[in-house]
């Protein structure tokens, strides 16, 4: 068993959301050079995912969506008609395979073939709600790595901690209701999609399932962190959950220009410590993290190798 893989296709360098985009493929690449070049991760497996179904897209997404993907896809459009979806002839196949990294990063950690993942996907995923894509997102990558644990594994007590400077408004509505699903996010506070208030705490029985720590702009580490270890280490002690899904945006980072939050790289170390010590606590360690947002592609590299050398202490 190896203790941490990363899982990779090269179809989520083809996806492209148009000229100047910020969401563009050197993103992946400065990742993928960085986590190649350090001497500690470099010596990790590549894993190759499988696509995932369109049955299992439609676990999160409606049948007349997951067709409109496919069909504006195939037609080389340039856009969903969402606000910030710009999508190329190779969106399909990309986002397909970006969804395919999570299950498969749940299966291997599940089935004991890895103690934890690092997808790192394009396009993103927690902006995509169920019936429509927005904010650089086509399908909900995480959400959809919860649901298939659910269905496949029979968990349901199922952590989703997201740390991208950014709230992730799709994830949020996949589970209010459900308290199979545990949400946890920090982000900037009147930013972009300006949800996430700390009164949305879900509803009917997922109330109290959902926990929103929204921040002022320019805050930083001590601001956050303690939002991690005062609430959301004591919450789950008392959720235990069977499974841990990281929505790892890293555009909180000091300087990022979509973000104007103050972290550092060493705080991005920090949360992935605490999220492994509740997978390790009650979830076999059992953990998945999945590439959101970060746009500094110099910053994006070096968090996502700050961020697997912890996963690898595991």
């Amino acid at each position: 068993m190896s203790d941490t893989v990363l899982i990779f296709d090269h179809a989520f360098l083809k996806h492209e959301a148009g000229r100047g985009h910020p969401e563009n493929s050197s993103r992946l690449e400065a990742v993928i050079k960085g986590l190649k070049a350090d001497s500690k991760t470099s010596s990790l497996p590549w894993i190759q995912p499988r696509p995932a179904s369109e049955e299992e897209i439609q676990f999160n997404h409606t049948r007349e969506y997951v067709n409109l993907v496919r069909r504006k896809s195939a037609d080389g459009s340039s856009s969903l008609g969402f606000p910030d979806t710009g999508i190329n002839a190779a969106s399909w196949e990309a986002a397909l395979a970006a969804a395919g990294a999570v299950l498969t990063g749940v299966d291997m950690v599940m089935q004991g073939r890895s103690t934890n993942a690092f997808c790192p996907v394009r396009p993103p995923g927690h902006h995509a709600r169920p019936m429509m894509g927005m904010g650089f997102c086509l399908f909900n990558n995480v959400a959809l790595g919860a649901w298939y644990a659910w269905e496949k594994y029979g968990l349901d007590r199922i952590l989703i901690i997201d740390w991208d400077g950014h709230h992730g408004n799709g994830t949020q509505e996949a589970f209010y209701d459900y308290r199979e699903v545990f949400f946890f996010s920090i982000h900037q506070d009147m930013w972009y999609p300006f949800t996430g208030k700390e009164y949305e705490t879900g509803a009917g029985q997922g109330k109290g399932m959902t926990m929103n720590f929204p921040f002022p702009a320019w805050s930083n580490g001590n601001d956050i962190l303690p939002s991690f270890t005062e609430h959301l280490v004591p919450a789950m002690e008392k959720y235990q959950p069977q499974l841990v899904l990281i929505s790892a945006g890293f555009d909180g980072l000091k300087g990022d220009h979509l973000v104007r939050l103050g972290l550092a790289v060493e705080d991005f170390v920090l949360m992935t410590r605490i999220a492994m010590d509740i997978a390790d606590k009650f979830a076999g360690k059992r953990l998945v993290s999945v590439l959101e947002g970060g746009y500094d592609p110099d910053g994006l590299s070096k968090c996502c190798t700050a961020h697997v050398r912890e996963l690898m202490s595991a």
